[in-house]
């Protein structure tokens, strides 16, 4: 029986983290500032090409490649999932709504309601910036719940529950409501005051697109949010 070949270590993808992997899915930790597939201007350094490339290398000629499940924007970091070929891919994307997908955001400010959702129909200009609109048919109906874990003078932390998954819509939705992303130089700040967008994919759980069993994942949080609203592990022992 032939042995199970796997790519050198030379070849292990650069910028991400992989959490787990089998032949039909790739959960990985994305970092910061790395695409999750190509544009016009980059096609090289995205999670989407390293990937490829490391279920490709030391086996000559091979088939083998991955296909998006989804996506996160290129400065947030954390959990991303990529199925190993076309079945997973249309299962996972079927099941997408049952997929429980949970970030860690610092915001400006304090907020008034400490649990809330918010509701939009949003939509895209000319210029690639989201925005939420009062005609229903001209956006995508969008719900972000969220709820304040810690606060300080000026800052807070928030979990969010993203209900729906439309582009930049976390940060579109908390700059709406008056608390922009910390970092977020599109939606918020516009002063280079914080250099790195303070959202991350902290973890999700969902359904084996094959075998049906439960998953679920957690990426750690990111150096620059403890910086920012102090030792978040230790915050939430204190909660518990």
């Amino acid at each position: 029986m032939a042995k199970k070949t796997r790519p050198p270590k030379r070849f292990q993808p650069k910028g991400l983290t992989i959490l787990y992997e089998d032949k039909d899915i790739l959960v990985v930790d994305k970092s910061a500032g790395l695409l999750t597939i190509a544009t016009m201007k980059a096609d090289v350094n995205t999670a989407f090409y390293i990937l490829n490339d490391y279920v490709r290398r030391g086996i000559a000629k091979s088939k083998s490649r991955v296909f998006i499940v989804h996506r996160l924007d290129r400065d947030t970091s954390g959990i991303l999932i990529f199925a190993k070929n076309e079945k997973a891919r249309t299962i996972l994307q079927k099941n997408w709504k049952e997929t429980v997908k949970l970030y860690l955001t610092v915001v400006h400010g304090i907020l008034e309601k400490k649990e809330d959702v918010i509701t939009s129909y949003l939509t895209e200009n000319k210029a690639h910036i989201m925005y939420s609109t009062k005609d229903h048919n001209a956006g995508m109906l969008s719900h972000t719940a969220y709820k304040v874990l810690h606060e300080t003078r000026d800052l807070s932390l928030l979990e969010i529950n993203l209900v729906t998954g439309r582009k930049n819509q976390i940060r579109v939705h908390l700059a709406e409501a008056g608390h922009p992303v910390v970092g977020d130089k599109k939606y918020g700040e516009k002063k280079r005051t914080h250099k790195r967008l303070a959202l991350h994919a902290k973890s999700i759980t969902f359904k084996h697109p094959i075998n049906g069993k439960s998953l679920t994942f957690e990426a750690k949080v990111p150096a620059h949010f403890n910086r920012l609203i102090g030792d978040i592990e230790q915050l939430s022992s204190k909660k518990d």
